[in-house]
């Protein structure tokens, strides 16, 4: 069969993105066995597993932008009349054509500075794996080139994008010429520093806009970041230097393979299977699935430390779930959703591991585990009571031990799977990257050997289908990791402090403005970023007014969860959009009713420290 030009590139980006995927899975356990199996040593195996999951979510961004996967707030030009709706397109080409083009640049200028030529992983230099970031940049703006009705538009862009990157520009034809001046250049890019530096705020409103017209959110975030570095001197390069930081983070590579996995488990008979099991055990109460589900999510959270990733690797599955025992099937994502984060707030919880030793002069990390207890089960107990209340069936099975019995026994892979997760994971057997790549081959051997599901090539088609859900999530990552960066270092969270220091005088007023300042963290940072940039300098505050740090803590953590779910830019919101492929802003719309649930569970615990302090 004869394939057009075009066909036959989307096929060869599919191939290399399923092989580094299949590398992704094998390599850990491999490593792993001649590590500590074998006991023999392989020299930089850590540097060249993360490097692979950088290259993985370079080229799955561009699959995910030729697939129109990457996501945006709901778009308010949908129901605008037709005139309108192409006037809006214009605007929004022009822009994602000029930060594409800047960030190309300011890529390519990092990729000069970014390594040695000496820094290899397993004999490629590291300067080569990094220059596919600019490389994916670039084919993203191609793409949008290549629409007829968006060549104007995308030129429009292009010469702005020209004009924003004159600063990196210049860095390139340095590190490749040796030309240190150009003067044209130069008075381009003092141009846009001294524009930038007056019109931050109109141009943080215009990407603002912009996001809910429909530009993608990390170039929208990238907009913001760039705006924001360039009136702060112009050092744009680190938007892909913190980039390469998160992609490169070991944590961060278990979110394809447990996106991949949770795919062909979907794909395949394990939901029904695990529906089969879940109605014979709980099914015969009300609420009896809404219990199992929370309590699944909270436990794969508190051992995962990643709320996103319990929704994308449990949120299809729990979604069959709850579906097969009568649950609506929005009420159903909606609760997998807002339970996603609750982990967080039991042992051996990562966050709050991280968070005592980030602040270990003010808190210990044991008393911080004991404090948080009693507000996880409140939490726990509210989407439990929530999901009880939404679930109107009233045709449940009687409670049967033979049903029981056949359920678990023909869906014991299945089972089996979650068991060993956590076993192998809190036994210290795993790390969280190799027991993501467990679960991918696990499920994909389960699927295509023993329960027959698929042929071979039927799976790796599921794979490569699941990129695009790893890419958009990798891509909002790696821009709020960008945004991040620049809040850090302009002191934007001391200043905050500061303010709420010189104008607040009351407990209880300091504890509602804490709440709600720590909300918006939740939405921009990751939740590490904000413990060791945010942490350290609310404590402080706290305790001058008679707030105990493990109170405090509590209320960062709990704040952390929330913040994660809350519109328009709570990341778990993203990431069940791609889960469900359910516009972002129809998700809000619907997680509400448990964020306000959650929301008067925290303000009980701020308000009323016994809850925190009475296992102390």
């Amino acid at each position: 069969m004869n394939l057009k030009p075009a066909e036959l590139f989307h096929k060869i980006e599919d191939s290399i993105a399923v092989v580094i995927v299949a590398m992704l899975a094998v390599l850990p356990l491999v490593l792993k066995l001649f590590q500590e199996g074998l006991a023999i040593p392989v020299i930089n195996a850590d540097l060249a597993q993360v490097n692979l999951v950088f290259l993985f979510a370079c080229v799955a961004g561009v699959i995910t932008w030729r697939a129109d996967k990457h996501l945006g707030l709901a778009s308010l030009s949908d129901n605008a009349p037709e005139k309108v709706k192409k006037v809006l397109m214009v605007i929004r080409t022009v822009a994602v054509a000029a930060v594409l083009t800047a960030l190309f640049f300011s890529a390519f200028s990092q990729s000069f500075t970014m390594f040695m030529p000496t820094e290899k992983a397993w004999g490629v230099p590291l300067v080569v794996i990094f220059a596919f970031l600019p490389l994916a940049y670039l084919c993203m703006l191609i793409m949008v080139c290549a629409e007829k009705q968006n060549v104007l538009p995308a030129v429009i862009g292009i010469l702005i994008g020209l004009y924003i990157s004159a600063g990196p520009i210049l860095g390139v034809l340095y590190y490749l010429f040796g030309i240190e001046s150009v003067p044209f250049l130069n008075a381009l890019n003092a141009s846009w520093l001294s524009f930038s530096t007056i019109a931050i705020a109109p141009l943080i409103v215009l990407m603002v806009i912009l996001a809910f017209l429909g530009v993608p959110l990390f170039i929208a975030i990238s907009g913001v970041a760039y705006a924001a570095f360039s009136q702060g001197g112009g050092y744009v390069e680190m938007l892909a230097n913190e980039a390469y930081v998160i992609w490169t983070d070991k944590s961060i590579a278990a979110i394809p393979l447990f996106t991949i996995a949770g795919y062909i488990l979907s794909q395949g008979t394990a939901g029904s299977r695990l529906v089969e099991i879940c109605k014979s055990l709980f099914g015969w109460f009300r609420g009896g699935t809404v219990v199992a589900a929370v309590i699944v999510t909270t436990f794969f959270t508190t051992f995962t430390g990643v709320s996103g990733v319990t929704i994308l690797a449990l949120g299809s599955l729990l979604t069959i779930v709850l579906t097969g025992s009568g649950y609506k099937k929005e009420n159903a994502q909606s609760l997998v959703t807002a339970s996603g984060a609750l982990g967080l707030l039991f042992p051996p919880s990562v966050a709050i591991i991280m968070y005592g030793t980030t602040n270990y002069f003010s808190v210990d990390v044991f008393d911080l585990f004991r404090g948080a207890v009693i507000p996880g089960l409140m939490l726990a107990a509210s989407m439990i009571v929530m999901g009880i209340a939404l679930d109107k069936n009233t045709h449940r099975p009687k409670f049967s031990f033979a049903n029981i019995v056949t359920s678990v026994k023909n869906g014991f892979f299945e089972l089996l799977l979650p068991v060993l997760i956590c076993i192998t994971y809190f036994g210290g057997f795993f790390t969280l990257l190799e027991c993501a790549a467990f679960t991918a081959v696990y499920a994909f051997v389960l699927e295509t050997g023993i329960r027959r599901n698929f042929t071979i090539r039927k799976a790796l088609i599921v794979v490569a289908e699941s990129i695009p859900v790893s890419g958009g999530v990798l891509f909002i990552l790696g821009a709020a990791r960008g945004l991040s960066y620049f809040l850090l270092d302009a002191n934007i969270p001391y200043m905050l402090s500061e303010f709420i220091s010189a104008v607040v005088s009351s407990k209880f007023v300091f504890l509602i403005l804490l709440n709600l300042f720590l909300i918006v963290v939740g939405c921009l940072m990751d939740i590490y970023s904000a413990i060791l940039i945010v942490s350290p300098l609310i404590i402080p505050i706290a305790e001058s007014f008679g707030i105990s740090p493990v109170h405090t803590g509590v209320i960062f953590l709990m704040n952390m969860q929330l913040g994660f779910l809350t519109p328009p830019v709570g990341l778990d919101l993203f990431i069940a959009s791609y889960t469900f492929n359910m516009p972002v802003m129809r998700v809000a719309k619907k997680i509400l009713p448990f964020l306000l649930m959650q929301f008067i569970v925290l303000m009980i615990i701020t308000y009323i420290p016994w809850f925190t302090e009475v296992l102390l």
